[in-house]
C-alpha cells in the first residue's frame, strides 16, 4: 500500500499489529513533499496512536478478514456470537467489546474481525435502534431551544434526547458518539 490507500477504514499493519485508520488528512505545503498524518486504532487493544506516513513510506496491509455474525447474548466470561453461514460460535473477552456492548441486543448483525485467523474485535452497524426503558417527563414550557434530557435505553446505556421522547418509545443511535439520531416511527 502506499501513501494514497491510507483512507478512513483501511486496515494495516505496523509493528506487527493490524490498526485501522479512523482519521486521515493529506497535509502538502509549498516546496515540500505531502504528507498523510493519521489517527490509527488497534485493532486488537483499541489503543488508538497518531502518525504521520511520509512520502513515498510504503505502508503493509494487515491479513484481516471480516465475517457477518449476530449478536447472541453477553454473561460474565464475554460476549458471544454466531458466524451467519458456518453457525459457529465465537466467543469475545468483556475487555475486547467493552465499548460495544452498550449497543448490543439480540440478534444484532455485526462484522467480526478475524487477524491471522483469529477473532480480534467486532464493528458494530453505524447506527442502532434502542428502546427506551426510561424517560423523565418533559417539562412544560421548556421548548426554546435544542433542550435534550437522560434517557435510558434498554442495554443500559444513557443517552441524551430531545424532551419529546418517552418510555417506550424506539430510538436511533449514533454507535460512534453514543448519541441521540432520531425516533424510529412505528
Amino acid at each position: 500500500m502506499d501513501l494514497n490507500d491510507v483512507k478512513l477504514g483501511a486496515i494495516v499493519l505496523m509493528n506487527g499489529e493490524p490498526f485501522q485508520v479512523i482519521w486521515s488528512n493529506r497535509m502538502r505545503t509549498a516546496q515540500r513533499k505531502p504528507v498523510m498524518q493519521a489517527k490509527l486504532r488497534n485493532v486488537i487493544t483499541g489503543k488508538v496512536l497518531e502518525y504521520s506516513f511520509k512520502f513515498g513510506e510504503k505502508v503493509e496491509g494487515a491479513d484481516v478478514t471480516r465475517e457477518n455474525a449476530n449478536f447472541l447474548y453477553a454473561d460474565d466470561e464475554g460476549t458471544h456470537f454466531m458466524n451467519n453461514e458456518t453457525f459457529e460460535t465465537i466467543d469475545f473477552n468483556k475487555e475486547i467489546t467493552a465499548e460495544q456492548e452498550p449497543f448490543l441486543t439480540e440478534g444484532l448483525k455485526v462484522i467480526v474481525l478475524r487477524f491471522n485467523g483469529k477473532p480480534v474485535s467486532i464493528e458494530l452497524p453505524i447506527k442502532v435502534e434502542l428502546k427506551v426503558v426510561e424517560a423523565p417527563p418533559g417539562v412544560t414550557g421548556n421548548s426554546g431551544g435544542n433542550v435534550t434530557k437522560p434517557v435510558k435505553v434498554e442495554t443500559g446505556l444513557s443517552v441524551q434526547a430531545p424532551m419529546f421522547i418517552k418510555e417506550g418509545d424506539i430510538i436511533r443511535v449514533d454507535t460512534r458518539e453514543g448519541t441521540y439520531v432520531e425516533r424510529v416511527n412505528a
